[in-house]
């Protein structure tokens, strides 16, 4: 009982911290760097995003090869990439942010026969994508004292999601000892192949650092890039907590505060925000035309083999 309710409730709490935080913003600084971060987008950002789109799709698709190839999961490149996309996309449409995710798994899963370890996969291959920000934009954060301490009030939130999302964690592990344990080989396993991991991740990373970059300078930015830099690493570490809507809330939040305690302007940190929202919204636009294809090329498929469904399940059951 405990555990159904848990689940049921946790996709939930996330949506609506995700929204509160975005309805304060809204409160805060009206529409203005929403309808500001809309104008400064052209058709060359648009070019740009969907290449560096390309780029980091494509990275992070080796990634999860790489780590299931380890596991003994069959996985070309070619439909990692194109899954990858589709995940991102339904990311960044759907409420919850993880249910492309869910459905990449799940789909590798039932085509390599073994769906527990596709979902490890999948499970394993995030979290190898969220460490390197999460160690990296940690280390940079204490290198800034004046928004480490402009920071104080807004990490107290963002400290009790993580507390709530690893309670959570935990209290579906109390009931799964036997996928913990295999969650646990697997990790061992993936761990021989961490430096490519890691690489992977590193380059990666700097593909939505230099996203963030083209954000700022089409809000209107000027900060040189030292300066720069360190906030959006920040933006990109709060971004891996599981309490947004599609990637946006806390992302907002965070760069509106950091911006106004390196002396940029809170305003114009959401409006950086926002322009890069969108622009990771336009990298994923490629994900739709690849579900899409995939639809369109299910539905011939189902229709020809419909005929013989029967006389397969009635041999299957003898």
């Amino acid at each position: 009982m405990t555990r159904s309710w848990v689940t049921k409730l946790w996709p939930w709490l996330r949506l609506l911290i995700g929204l509160g935080i975005l309805g304060a913003l809204l409160w805060w600084h009206s529409t203005d760097a929403f309808v500001d971060a809309l104008q400064a987008i052209d058709v060359r950002a648009v070019l740009i995003a969907l290449a560096v789109g390309l780029v980091t799709t494509v990275l992070s698709a080796a990634r999860w090869c790489l780590v299931a190839r380890r596991l003994g999961l069959h996985l070309p490149m070619a439909g990692a990439v194109s899954d990858y996309y589709r995940a991102q996309f339904l990311n960044a449409v759907l409420p919850a942010g993880v249910l492309g995710d869910v459905h990449r798994a799940v789909s590798h899963g039932h085509r390599s026969g073994d769906v527990a370890r596709g979902v490890r996969a999948v499970f394993l291959e995030r979290v190898a994508g969220q460490i390197v920000p999460v160690i990296v934009g940690g280390a940079v954060l204490f290198t800034q004292p004046a928004v480490l301490s402009a920071m104080a009030p807004v990490m107290t939130p963002v400290l009790v999601a993580l507390a709530v999302a690893l309670s959570v964690l935990l209290v579906l592990a109390r009931w799964r000892h036997r996928a913990l344990s295999a969650m646990f080989a697997d990790t061992r396993a993936v761990l021989d192949v961490w430096p490519a991991i890691v690489g992977l991740s590193l380059t990666a990373l700097a593909g939505h650092l230099a996203l963030f970059v083209v954000a700022a300078r089409l809000a209107g930015s000027t900060a040189p890039l030292l300066t720069l830099v360190p906030l959006l690493l920040l933006a990109l570490l709060v971004m891996v907590l599981p309490v947004n809507v599609g990637g946006w809330g806390p992302r907002e939040a965070v760069l509106a505060v950091a911006f106004g305690a390196a002396g940029l302007g809170s305003a114009q940190g959401l409006t950086v925000s926002v322009v890069y929202g969108v622009l990771t919204f336009v990298a994923c636009l490629p994900g739709a035309v690849a579900l899409l294809v995939k639809r369109r090329e299910a539905v011939p498929e189902r229709r020809d083999q419909a005929p013989q469904g029967v006389p397969a399940l009635a041999g299957a059951g003898q």
